[in-house]
Formats: structure tokens, C-alpha cells, sequence
């Protein structure tokens, strides 16, 4: 529950400290001094939003903080562990929001986003203010008052996921299914084209070689001349070739015993050009004794070597990069071939999640039939508590129209109203007029305040177009509501401030030129005065005094 509230420089509050404690706690105090003001600075720390106009016109800052003990909370406790953000004290939260309209928020003392404290603040505090009954012409918060009734939030939050991944799936398995034909086709012109790349089946290096041997094969002729003329003048020719030359100038100067050492280096060199000349005649005679300047060889390899690049040409590549094309085509339709496998998981997996919608949403359907009829019989029996003898209230659930999962289950929720006797129960919005829109607000918040896991209720005055023995049962029902955990009630009724277990008094103080916001917890004399300021006004009486000792005195023996 809420434990201490700290209020530094917002609007008219200077400073402000409370101590909170279990149970109803009334706020009351005269028109203007600011009772909602403390539940407004409260809404910062739970994640509302704020802007510079909040801050106390003189400061640079205003700083808010509140504290929660988290004893019966072990969804908050659970809730700060998963984030690291759990000590073991209270939870603390606090925001700042400076004069230039920057907010920073903090959770026991680590900076966090306006969501977190949002999250957390659901979790800890519910708050109900006099404008929530106009929430009740709409179908949403039918639907989210009976999930908080029967205890399925999170059912309907699983019933919610569930729609949503079904939508997904069922998105993308259109999309995918939209580009089928052009899949279709794109796979079988990828298919075709593979194909041919695969008859083709050219090997690494292959093109290199073919060109080499084809570039020989056509210059064969002209080769072998050359090749037989250069035999021919090294060693064949009879008229003198070089051969010959070198044999008869290495024997013609080893005749000379004593040769100088210039003569025999020559002789030396001579020799080893003969030796040189031989070795390069038994190549070219090796050359041209395995040289096949076969025709029908040159044909083929023209005939290869066209169908290569007749097929680079179609590509409009070079016949170097066909390889290189042919894995581009091969992972394209591995992945048109994944995308089909994709198809076929989607469409399971799309069957799957109806499955598991089906099995949710049914579960939900159940819970939501079950506790309809208890939550329309409990408000019903508040309506007529609270002076609307012989009104009746309903809840309708009609089947959703769509054969496909709705985000909010099978049904729709929709409140029925009858304000008054022999007049037939229609809809709500069609039916209440203002003051009767507040009083079965008002009952549909008692009644499901009671089944709320959290343990804060906030109550601003909800009292509002209420009087006479009215505004006594709205206290009741506030006092039983504080009997079972915590109760904040802004109230402007004496019998709904008589029932309270404490008493905040909120007034202005005046002082040094200015006028700021101060509260004070009432004792039990302080209440009976400010229970008869509200029964007669300023001027109290004996009479005043004796009244509203009494309703303050039968609240507690109650």
C-alpha cells in the first residue's frame, strides 16, 4: 500500500509530507484548496503525463515522491526483481519535471522511462475519478470490467497475443502466396537457365585451354613451316647450316695445342652452342613427330567454343563470368525453394495458432459467461442501494462477427440498463441520464474494486450529483472497501467523510506574501468539526457538532 507521499513545488503545494495507513482515508477541505491535487502529483509518480505548468511558479523543479510497502504485492515485487530494480525496503517512486518542461523518473533511485513507472503503478494503485463514468459508454471498458471481474485480464492479454500472431502469420503467408505466380515463373526461367548451364557443364580452367589449343590448331601450319625452315638452317641444309658451322670452327681452333686464355674461352662458348643447337633440334623434332594438325580436332574444339559463347552472349556476360552466373542462379532458386518451404510451414504454423486461439478464446468465452451474471446481479443490488429502487443491470455478450480471431475473443460485451421500474433494459448509453450514469458508475467500481489484486483503490470524488441516505451507503461501501486493504477517497459528502478511518484536512495557508496548499490529519476532534463544517457550513453549531459526532461515532461502532 501507498506509505508516504512527498510533494515538493508542484502547483500551489510548496511542501507537503504524509504518512499513510491502511484502510479508508477521507481528503476533504474547501472549494479551491486543492484536495485532488495530492492524487494529481500521486498520477506523476504512476506515469501521467506532465508538462512545465505543473511546477510551482518561482521553483525550477518540482519533486515528487512515493513510497509503497510491497508486503501483499507479490506481483510488483516480481515485477522490480525481473528488472533488477527490487531492494529490500519500500518501493520508491519518484519523478522530477523541471521549469523548462523536461520529466525525469526514477525507480528506488535508478532512472527509468514514463512507461516502466506506468507499469509498475498499475500493478500498485487503481485510481477511479468522477470523469470515468463517461468510460462507461464504451464497449472497451465493458469488455475490460468483466475481464477484471472474472480474474481473465491475462487470459484475454493471451486470447490478444494469440489474434495477433495468427494476423501475422496469416499476412505473410499472403504475401508470400500473392507473389506466387511470379515466383512461379521466375523459378521456372531459373530452372530452364540451370539447365542449360548444367548441359553445358563447363569445367574449371576449360575455356583457357580451349582457347590455347584452338589458338595453336589455327596457326598450324604457319607453325610447322616455321619450325621445318629453322631445322633446315640449323642442321639439314647441305650448303652450310649452323650446326655444321659450330662443328668445324670448335675443330678448327682445338688443332692449337697452346691457345691463350681468350681463345680457348671462345672455343668453350662455340661448344656450347653446338651443344645448345643439338638439344633445340631434338625438341623441334619431338614437336613435330607429336604435333596432330588434326582438322576434324580444330572442328570440335570451334564447335565447344561456340556454344560457350553463344551462351554468354544470351546472358549478355562475358564467357569468363558464366560460372560465376551459374552459382547466382543456383542460390536464387534455393531460396525461391525456401520460400516455398516457408509456405508450407506458414500454412501449419497458421493452423496451429487458430488451434491455440481456438482453446484460449473458448477458455475465456467460459470465465466471461460464468462471471457475467454475478457481476450484473452485485450491481444491480449497489444500484438499488444507492437510490435506484427496482433498476435492473445486465451484460450481453454477442458473438463477435468474424469467422477470424478477434484480438478480443468471441464475444462482445455490452451493458444493460433499466434506471427505473417498468422501463425496459436498454443499453446503457441509450437510457441514464447524467446523475444515473454516476451512481451505477460508481456501483460497477465498488463491485469490481473488491475482486482488484491491487491493494490501493483511489476514489476522487466519484460522490459527485450524490446526497441524502445515498451518500451514506456510498460511504459504507468505501469503508467496507477499506476494510480489505487501502482506500483514498476526495470527497465533498459529510456521510461518505464520516466513514473514514482517517481524515486528511486540505486548506490553504498564508504567509510571506503568498498562498501554498498544506494538509493535516485531523484527530478525532478535528473530524467531528470538519465533518459539521461540511453538514452546516463555516459557522458551526451545537447542533452541527452534535450530528456529525454522531454519524462519525456510528461509523466506527459500525
Amino acid at each position: 500500500m501507498l506509505v508516504h507521499l512527498s510533494v515538493h513545488n508542484y502547483a500551489i503545494v510548496e511542501h507537503l509530507d504524509l504518512e499513510l495507513n491502511g484502510g479508508m482515508s477521507v481528503i476533504t477541505g474547501e472549494t479551491g484548496a486543492g484536495k485532488s491535487i495530492m492524487l494529481d502529483a500521486l498520477g506523476l509518480t504512476l506515469g501521467d503525463r506532465a508538462d512545465s505548468g505543473v511546477v510551482r511558479p518561482g521553483a525550477d523543479k518540482a519533486d515528487i515522491l512515493a513510497s509503497f510497502d510491497l508486503a501483499d504485492i507479490p506481483e510488483a515485487k516480481a515485477w522490480l526483481a525481473e528488472r533488477d530494480l527490487d531492494n529490500d525496503g519500500p518501493c520508491i517512486l519518484r519523478r522530477v519535471i523541471t521549469a523548462e518542461g523536461r520529466s525525469r523518473g526514477y525507480i528506488n533511485g535508478s532512472p527509468c522511462p514514463q512507461g516502466d513507472l506506468k507499469a509498475i503503478g498499475e500493478l500498485l494503485i487503481d485510481i477511479h475519478n468522477q470523469h470515468e463514468h463517461q468510460s462507461l459508454l464504451k464497449p472497451e471498458t465493458h469488455r475490460r470490467l468483466l475481464d477484471e471481474y472474472a480474474g481473465s485480464q491475462d487470459l484475454a492479454r493471451q486470447v490478444q497475443l494469440a489474434a495477433q500472431r495468427w494476423k501475422q502469420t496469416r499476412n505473410e503467408l499472403e504475401r508470400l502466396s500473392s507473389a506466387g505466380d511470379e515466383q512461379r515463373a521466375r523459378h521456372q526461367l531459373l530452372s530452364y537457365q540451370l539447365e542449360e548451364l548444367d548441359n553445358l557443364g563447363l569445367g574449371e580452367n576449360e575455356l583457357e585451354q580451349l582457347e590455347q589449343e584452338h589458338k595453336t590448331l589455327t596457326n598450324a601450319e604457319g607453325l610447322l613451316s616455321a619450325c621445318r625452315l629453322v631445322i633446315e638452317q640449323c642442321s639439314e641444309n647441305d650448303g652450310g647450316n649452323v650446326l655444321s658451322a659450330l662443328t668445324s670452327s670448335v675443330g678448327r681452333l682445338s688443332n692449337f695445342r697452346s691457345q691463350p686464355g681468350a681463345l680457348g674461352e671462345a672455343v668453350n662458348l662455340l661448344a656450347s652452342a653446338q651443344i645448345q643447337v643439338e638439344e633445340a633440334m631434338g625438341e623441334l623434332n619431338r614437336f613435330l613427330d607429336h604435333f596432330d594438325a588434326d582438322p576434324e580436332r580444330l572442328q570440335l574444339l570451334e564447335e565447344r567454343l561456340d556454344s560457350i559463347y553463344t551462351l554468354a552472349r544470351k546472358h549478355r556476360i562475358l564467357p569468363s563470368e558464366l560460372a560465376a552466373m551459374q552459382q547466382q542462379l543456383f542460390d536464387e532458386l534455393e531460396s525461391l525453394n525456401a520460400d516455398d518451404q516457408a509456405t508450407e510451414r506458414l500454412a501449419e504454423e497458421l493452423t496451429a495458432f487458430a488451434r491455440h486461439y481456438q482453446d484460449k478464446a473458448q477458455e475465456l468465452s467460459t470465465l466471461r459467461h460464468g462471471a457475467a451474471g454475478n457481476l450484473a446481479g452485485a450491481v444491480e443490488v449497489e444500484m438499488q442501494r444507492l437510490g435506484m429502487p427496482g433498476g435492473r443491470f445486465s451484460i450481453e455478450l454477442h458473438p463477435t462477427s468474424s469467422s477470424d480471431p478477434h484480438p478480443q475473443g468471441l464475444e462482445q460485451v455490452e451493458f444493460l440498463v433499466s434506471a427505473n421500474p417498468g422501463q425496459p433494459i436498454k443499453a446503457l448509453a441509450k437510457v441514464a441520464s447524467g446523475g444515473e450514469l454516476s451512481r451505477i458508475s460508481l456501483a460497477i467500481q465498488v463491485i469490481t474494486a473488491q475482486t482488484s489484486r491491487v491493494p490501493t483503490l483511489v476514489f476522487d470524488e466519484v460522490d459527485v450529483g450524490i446526497g441524502g441516505p445515498t451518500a451514506e451507503v456510498v460511504g459504507q461501501l468505501l469503508r467496507r472497501l477499506g476494510e480489505r486493504g487501502q482506500v483514498l477517497t476526495v470527497t465533498h459528502l459529510p456521510q461518505v467523510a464520516a466513514q473514514g478511518h482517517q481524515h486528511l484536512f486540505v486548506h490553504k495557508a498564508r504567509g510571506d506574501g503568498e498562498t501554498h496548499t498544506a494538509v493535516a490529519t485531523l484527530n478525532s476532534a478535528g473530524r467531528i468539526e470538519e465533518v459539521a463544517r461540511m453538514l452546516g457550513g463555516v459557522d458551526l453549531t451545537k447542533e452541527s457538532l452534535a450530528h456529525a459526532r454522531k454519524m462519525v461515532n456510528s461509523a466506527a461502532s459500525a
